[in-house]
This record gives C-alpha cells, structure tokens and sequence, in this order.
C-alpha cells in the first residue's frame, strides 16, 4: 500500500510519497542509492493571458503557480539545485530521463551538461493526437523532448536493447516516438470531473522508459511526481519508486492510484535480453557434457563437414581450431559466429549447435 510521508524519513523511503521540497527531500536521502530518475519539471511556460479556442471556450492552459518564475535566471538557479541533488542521489552507473517543451528543454539541457551528467539521447515524444494551435500564428505544437543522461562519462548505465527492439516488432527503437497524450481513462478527474492535472503523462510513456531503462528491483525517483505516473508504472513493473510532491491534492491522487495498481507476476515482467548478457557456455562443455561426442560431424550451411575433437576443437579437411575459426576459414571471412553457423544430425536433420547451448544456460538459470 502505497503512503505518504513527511520528508524527515531517515532511511531510503521505497515506495512512497514525500511530501515538501524537491531538494530539500532529495539532499537528505542516502548519496548513490538510486538507480534511475524521471524528471518531469516545470516547463515555465511564460503564457501571456488566457488561451480561448475559435469558438470563445476557455483552454484549460497550465498557468499554476508552481509553473512561474519571475525571470529566466530564477528558472535557471532552480534547474541548477534540483540536478545537482538529483545527481547526489544516482548510483554511479545510474542515468535520469527529463522530459521539457521548447520553453526549457534546452535550458535544462545546458544545465545538465554543466553539472556533469553525460548525454546519451534526445528522444522526441511525438503526440499523435496534439492541441491545436488555436491563435492559428505558430505550428501545432506537436511534440515534447526527453532528455537521457548518466550521473557520469563512462557509466555501465542500464540499456535494455533487446526488449526495447522487441516492443518495436523486432526493429531497432528509434529515438522519435509516437504516444498519445494521456486521454479518456487514464486521465485523473478531481471530485468537480476537472482534471487532476494539468501536465498528466501518458503510462505508455514511462512504460517505454522503465522497460528500457531499468530492471526489475531497481529504485526510480521521481522528484516531481504529480499524480503518479512513475509510480503506478514502476508498481506495475516490478520497480521500487520514490516520489516527491509538495502539493497536497497531487500527493492524494498519486496515493489513491497507485494503491488500485496490481504488480504484473514475475514471468510478466521477465524481458527479452541482449545475447551478450547471458551466461557464457564454452563449446567445450558442449563435448564434456557429452551432447556432442569427439568424431562426431559438425556441417556447415553448405554442408562441408568437421569433426568435433576431445578438446572443443573442430578438425576438418586443411584447417583446424574453434568452431568460430573454423567457419571463418571455411567462409574466407575474417570472423564467424560458430553457434549458429554449424549444425548436428539428429533424426536425419540438421539442427544448430546453439540450441545445445541453450539447453546448458536454461540449467544454469
């Protein structure tokens, strides 16, 4: 059950709302206990007046107070604060995600450059169902920008290639993505049935982020957690969140949300892996373990054959070595995946080494 605290908790307050201060509360957590960082800050808009539609009706604008500054510089020495305490609180191979509009984005951009952080990407959030521009003087603003960084050059910060592919049907993630804003059900009503807020982002959203960003057990933080959007997602994720909110009606909302949100069981939350992350089977176990015996004939894609040797080697007509070396030799090409470029008969048919290897890693696992 999600609850909501005040911010003298002493220990990492996991999975819960902390009321006051983003750099008050985040100056006094424990230094390098975070994993990951959602930022979704004021933007400082700057509107001038109400906004009306074609038709009179009021636009319900973000013009709340804790949206105002009174000059550029004010908006920049708060940027400033809430990074460097942000940046106390990553561990050293964790990274934050923030997220702006043209009004900041690139102001909070140099400020993060400035405090040391490491840029990995821009990501644009292309809305695929947009507020018109209705003074008809400028283009429809159509898209917000993420910013990735890592606390640090260098850091082993979490990229989960393979899954992210994978929600792409086995395309590579490109960094434009097309998320409608947070509409119909998913958007927070108050007791009047106006909106709860006024900046609400859409779950797919941080369900993109934390599936590519984190694993399961990590801690995200989110500083400026509105109605619990991190939250609700981190739950359902298997992450740990930490959110800090000085509005109370905000701290109330997230409250109640989160606490209908059920956490998806572990097979769910279980996603695709780069290859490179799994356990290493050296071909030699394969022979030791006996699922392939010394003599036995390896063929390669166009059936020119090898014979396994005692010791994980393979030997065939002119060349001798690993079963990478091999199939580099065999195909006149500087390298080979020998896994999947060899095969065994079993039943009169060819069958890749490498599901041997799979057999051996589930084991492990």
């Amino acid at each position: 059950m999600t609850k909501t605290k005040d911010k003298s908790a002493a220990a990492l307050p996991l999975n819960s709302i902390l009321d006051g201060d983003c750099v008050e509360v985040m100056n006094s957590l424990p230094a390098a206990s975070v994993d990951l960082i959602f930022a979704d800050p004021p933007y400082n808009l700057q509107l001038k007046g109400d906004l009306h539609r074609p038709d009179n009706s009021h636009v319900d604008a973000v013009t709340d107070h804790w949206d105002q500054f009174s000059s550029f510089e004010a908006y920049d020495q708060f940027t400033r604060a809430w990074l460097k305490a942000a940046r106390r609180l990553l561990k050293p191979n964790g990274a934050i995600w923030v997220i702006g509009s043209y009004h900041n984005v690139f102001r909070v951009g140099t400020a993060l450059q400035d405090a040391g952080y490491w840029l990995l990407n821009d990501v644009v959030w292309r809305k695929s169902n947009p507020m018109p521009n209705f003074r008809g003087k400028r283009f429809t603003n159509a898209h917000e920008t993420l910013i990735w960084a890592s606390r640090d050059e260098g850091a082993k910060y979490t990229f989960n290639y393979e899954a992210l592919k994978a929600l792409n049907e086995g395309v590579q993630m490109r960094s434009d993505w097309v998320i409608p804003l947070c509409t119909g059900h998913e958007r927070l009503k108050d007791a009047n049935g106006d909106k709860a807020h006024p900046t609400q982002k859409p779950e797919a959203l941080l369900h993109r982020v934390l599936v590519g960003t984190t694993n399961p057990g990590d801690v995200v933080l989110d500083p400026f957690f509105g109605t619990g959007t991190t939250g609700a997602v981190a739950k359902m994720l298997g992450r740990e969140y930490i959110g800090i909110e000085r509005e109370a009606a905000y701290r109330e909302a997230a409250a109640a949300r989160i606490a209908k949100v059920r956490k998806f069981d572990r097979e769910a939350l279980t996603v695709t892996t780069s290859k490179r992350a799994e356990p290493r089977v050296p071909f030699g176990q394969l022979v030791e373990r006996g699922l392939l015996r010394p003599g036995e004939a390896l063929y390669s894609p166009r059936g020119q054959v090898a014979k396994v040797r005692a010791d994980g080697t393979l030997i065939g007509s002119d060349v001798r070595g690993s079963i990478h070396q091999v199939g580099a030799h065999l195909e006149g090409a500087p390298s080979c995946n020998g896994w999947t470029y060899w095969s065994f008969r079993k039943d009169g048919m060819n069958v890749p080494i490498d599901v041997l290897r799979q057999q051996i890693r589930s084991e492990m696992n």
